[in-house]
């Protein structure tokens, strides 16, 4: 098993190596160099995407910020970059802040918006998700954490499937927070993850009050390959600073409020 993982590992750091050193790829052209089938690629660059290296993209994929070389070769096991990190918990800690005592609130799968957990302090609310990782979270002794239950996948450790459907249209929540691979003014919010679209739709739809995506401006202008919500659904994005201006009036003109957060 050891070997096996740490073979993932070498594989990855040369997929992050090529593309540090490539401004765009290509990927089939990369499977093919690297000796490995395009789905076996497809699952690296995704997992590489989880944890904030890569930003993919239609056909390829790109450094999510300048990562030294170095540093590169001496992280073989987890690599974050500081300031998506830090990015990250910005976010998530003014999320928080938008949360009121007596609220039911509805959090998915993403890493993002479960770090609100770590924020919410002494409120009082009641907590559903289907991130199965929230169990590992340090919550406050006032919240209620409630898990859908449903099928697990795997990779993420999200709950999905009809069973999770099925919970969560039985509860209203009065605010959604939704961490999201991709949003886009004209085609909403998009998702790596087949599975969990319902998922993520059923919340919007049980959620009586805002709905609220939680994405860094490298996910702005981008579109994965399944979506699971119409802009027209969503009522804020909380983003960093570094979304481009022009993004901004297109998302204010479809109705979404835009919150950028400066992390300098």
């Amino acid at each position: 098993m050891k070997k096996t993982h740490s073979i993932v590992s070498k594989r990855r750091e040369r997929i992050l190596d090529y593309i540090s050193n490539n401004e765009s790829i290509n990927t089939n052209e990369l499977a093919e160099k690297l000796n490995i089938s395009p789905l076996t690629l497809r699952r690296d660059l995704q997992a590489l995407d989880d944890e904030g290296l890569i930003v993919r993209y239609y056909g390829g994929a790109k450094l999510a910020t300048n990562i030294d070389n170095d540093n590169k070769v001496n992280s073989k096991e987890n690599i974050f970059d500081s300031t998506y990190n830090e990015k990250r918990h910005i976010l998530a800690k003014y999320a928080a802040d938008l949360i009121e005592d007596g609220d039911t609130i509805f959090i998915n799968s993403s890493s993002t918006a479960l770090l609100i957990l770590e924020y919410l302090g002494d409120k009082r609310i009641y907590v559903v998700t289907n991130n199965g990782k929230a169990l590992q979270s340090t919550i406050g002794p006032n919240i209620e954490l409630v898990l859908t239950g449903g099928q697990v996948y795997e990779r993420k450790q999200s709950l999905i499937g009809e069973f999770a459907t099925y919970i969560l249209s039985k509860i209203t929540a009065d605010k959604c927070f939704l961490g999201v691979s991709g949003i886009t003014f004209d085609s909403g919010i998009s998702t790596s993850v087949l599975e969990e679209t319902l998922i993520n739709h059923e919340m919007i739809n049980r959620c009586s009050g805002p709905v609220y995506v939680l994405a860094d401006s490298l996910k702005v202008g981008k579109h994965h390959s399944f979506s699971s919500g119409d802009i027209h659904e969503i009522s804020h994005l909380i983003t960093d600073s570094d979304i481009k201006e022009s993004d901004i009036y297109e998302f204010q003109d479809k109705g979404v409020t835009v919150i950028p957060l400066d992390y300098k």
